[in-house]
């Protein structure tokens, strides 16, 4: 995907720049959440206008819904979990089919305070922005009460696909 001519305006919020570029680009965005349980797109859906770019999302707390309605496979879930790369990638890539969009975003991970275990600690969140060619995956390990960790989650989100739309390299 190439990207797209654009500025941030001043105080303009990590949404609606996302939005602006969205529109500007001529490209659509759905969501596969987990962890953050419909948290980025709610705050894409703040921006007014946002059904010109939004095409809807799932959120996907369990490992079902997961498998059923986001296409994660059964055999990725099985060997890796469903707090990991693979299975963000799949939730990204898996979104984009299940409701047809331009972008994919999936986030899974494990906001806290329970949940946790030694290899997966709270704030392990796994975030995947795909398009038609390319799926890009982060590892973040975030701090704070559960709620910052969903923010921080969508700030992170939000910062993935706008340097996708910027065509900004990783």
């Amino acid at each position: 995907m190439e990207g797209c001519i654009g500025m941030a305006e001043e105080r303009e919020s990590l949404e609606a720049l996302v939005g602006r570029l969205l529109r500007e680009c001529g490209r659509t965005i759905a969501c596969a959440e987990s962890c953050t349980g419909g948290l980025l797109t709610s705050r894409l859906t703040d921006v007014a206008g946002s059904s010109a770019y939004v095409m809807g999302a799932i959120v996907s707390y369990t490992n079902e819904v997961k498998r059923a309605l986001v296409g994660v496979r059964a055999a990725t879930l099985e060997a890796v979990g469903a707090v990991s790369e693979e299975t963000a990638r799949e939730m990204a890539e898996g979104i984009r089919r299940a409701i047809p969009a331009d972008i994919g975003v999936g986030i899974t991970g494990i906001a806290g305070p329970g949940g946790a275990t030694t290899e997966k600690p709270v704030g392990l969140v796994y975030i995947a922005v795909a398009a038609e060619h390319m799926t890009h995956a982060v590892r973040h390990v975030f701090s704070g009460s559960r709620a910052e960790v969903k923010h921080q989650s969508t700030e992170a989100a939000l910062a993935m696909v706008r340097d996708l739309l910027l065509d900004v390299p990783h």
